[in-house]
């Protein structure tokens, strides 16, 4: 078995674990592709929705705590087969996603100056036109230079006005608002991603994922830490936040991209005048931006999606990359 790679090879030790695992897995039954066990026994574990569910019901997650129930918005989200988890997956039509309510977010609020996250979903993107999110609690406000936003954590795609045209870009923020400079001048945007070195791929099954050391953030595409190394000018990071802000006074890099500012928490005594709209919900495949959750919304199948509340290392994301078994899948 060999592991699918955007474009570029895996290192030879990760090609050696992925073989490993892979025979692992090769007593599967034939009712669904992959092994969830991998992802319910891995550490930190705080949701796990494998979308087997039928349209018009809750999505629940699995093997934790709190169920997470994801609620259908914008119409009934058809289940169709195929998928890693329980033979089946959603499909969602660019004009619907989920949504857990801002209250209902139970363990998965994770915040704090000292917060890890990570998140692994199995994913069949059907286009890239525009950006499209996976899943996270980001919300975006108003727009460029809108200080109202209550972002925390999110798996987005295709952010082009910072270097992310098509790829994979994992999303962090401590201010909730734009991201601002260590003299608390205030960039137009949030600036905080990570970007992978190859494009998310397109018409057919893939892994994303991301994790937060609180430290850095890496993007993970079919398991492997898509590492990229920051160019100033071709990824227009050429303001000094991007450039001299770093560790030591150097560049906070691509991918893996240096943050170390914790995750933003919402405080409703401290944040109700200046960010009206309260905490983010966490939404599946949508993120609000631009006063329109709408416009981000991703079309595509979702096989399998986890949260995590720690940083998973590249043996445990490569793990999970191969318990999907996506040779498989259709």
């Amino acid at each position: 078995m060999f592991l699918k790679s955007p474009k570029a090879p895996p290192p030879a030790k990760w090609r050696i674990l992925g073989c490993a695992l892979a025979l692992s897995f090769s007593g599967l039954t034939a009712g669904f592709a992959g092994d969830p066990h991998v992802v319910e026994r891995t550490p930190g574990l705080v949701a796990f929705w494998t979308f087997g569910e039928e349209a018009g019901h809750l999505r629940l997650s699995q093997a934790t705590t709190q169920k997470h129930p994801l609620r259908e918005v914008g119409g009934p989200i058809r289940r169709v087969a195929g998928g890693p988890f329980s033979g089946f997956s959603a499909d969602l039509n660019g004009k619907t996603y989920f949504v857990i309510p801002y209250a209902e977010t139970g363990d998965l609020n994770i915040s704090g100056p000292k917060a890890q996250v990570s998140m692994f979903a199995v994913v069949r993107i059907v286009n890239l036109e525009q950006s499209r999110a996976i899943a996270g609690m980001w919300s975006e406000g108003k727009g460029r230079g809108d200080d109202s936003g209550t972002r925390q954590y999110a798996l987005l795609m295709n952010m082009p006005f910072y270097g992310g045209p098509n790829k994979l870009t994992p999303h962090i923020s401590s201010e909730g608002g734009v991201t601002r400079r260590a003299d608390g001048s205030p960039l137009p945007w949030n600036g905080d991603y990570a970007v992978s070195a190859h494009v998310v791929p397109t018409e057919e099954w893939c892994t994303l994922g991301f994790t937060y050391d609180g430290v850095y953030v890496r993007a993970y595409i079919n398991g492997i830490l898509d590492a990229l190394k920051l160019d100033p000018v071709k990824h227009r990071r050429e303001d000094r936040y991007f450039t001299q802000e770093g560790p030591g006074g150097r560049d906070r890099g691509m991918n893996p991209y240096y943050h170390g500012r914790g995750i933003f928490a919402y405080n409703a005594a401290r944040d109700a005048a200046t960010k009206p709209g309260g905490g983010s919900d966490f939404t599946v495949g949508a993120r609000y931006a631009v006063k329109d959750i709408l416009g981000g919304t991703t079309i595509g199948r979702f096989g399998g999606l986890a949260v995590f509340n720690r940083a998973l290392t590249d043996e445990e994301m490569l793990r999970l990359h191969v318990a999907a078994d996506l040779a498989t899948l259709r």
